[in-house]
């Protein structure tokens, strides 16, 4: 089974929020997606599926922050699809001023139905994922890995010749740098980087010329 991914930019942080249909080998769509982080606005986005005939399965989060999450209610509402987070994100989550949705003026709260593991391999439609718990650009920071198809979700984890900022509530310069080496450099080197801002990159990439994962962690 080959893998798509669409994706639309979204919201004044222009959030990357992707979604993932699997294809049979002979063609045929599968007609349920994966989506990863919708953003601000989970109706137009539910609406723009619905027209090419496609059903969400389930909304899974790589960290709590607004642009990620505001979406997430009227995505929920309008599928029924279940909300997927790594359970050390449980504060962020819950909290307005902690997601910084207060800070802009749009409250939110977001209690997932499902709380994962670090190391934890789930199935959704069709494909076997793994949770990897990436603290640092928040504490509950995770990214989602389809090896199958060497797909990996990197939300504000890790960026194409970047990492995610560290100055807000629960980052950590050292541990998103640690998380980087330790969690995703182990992974191989032509796995795609799917990542919650900007272009696209690769794990070999990343190894070679990012330069905020080189030299000593702090």
């Amino acid at each position: 089974m080959s893998l798509e991914i669409g994706y639309v930019t979204l919201g004044m942080a222009a959030t990357n929020s992707f979604f993932v249909q699997g294809k049979t080998e002979d063609g045929k769509d599968l007609q349920q997606v994966l989506f990863f982080d919708p953003a601000d606005r989970g109706d137009y986005l539910v609406q723009k599926l619905q027209e090419h005939n496609l059903q969400v399965a389930a909304i899974l989060l790589t960290h709590g922050h607004y642009d990620h999450i505001l979406g997430v209610a009227a995505m929920r509402e309008k599928t029924g699809a279940k909300v997927y987070a790594y359970e050390g994100e449980k504060d962020l989550l819950s909290s307005p001023n902690l997601n910084l949705s207060e800070s802009i003026g749009r409250p939110c709260r977001v209690e997932p139905d499902v709380w994962l593991k670090d190391g934890e391999i789930f199935e959704l439609a069709g494909l076997s994922i793994t949770c990897i718990a990436t603290p640092g650009h928040t504490k509950g920071s995770c990214c989602y890995y389809i090896p199958e198809h060497k797909v990996l979700m990197s939300g504000d984890t890790l960026f194409q010749e970047s990492v995610g900022r560290t100055d807000f509530p629960t980052g950590s310069m050292s541990e998103i740098v640690r998380s980087i080496r330790e969690k995703l450099f182990v992974l191989p080197e032509d796995v795609t980087v799917y990542p919650g801002h900007g272009d696209l990159t690769s794990i070999g990439y990343e190894k070679k010329y990012n330069p905020f994962v080189q030299g000593e962690i702090l």
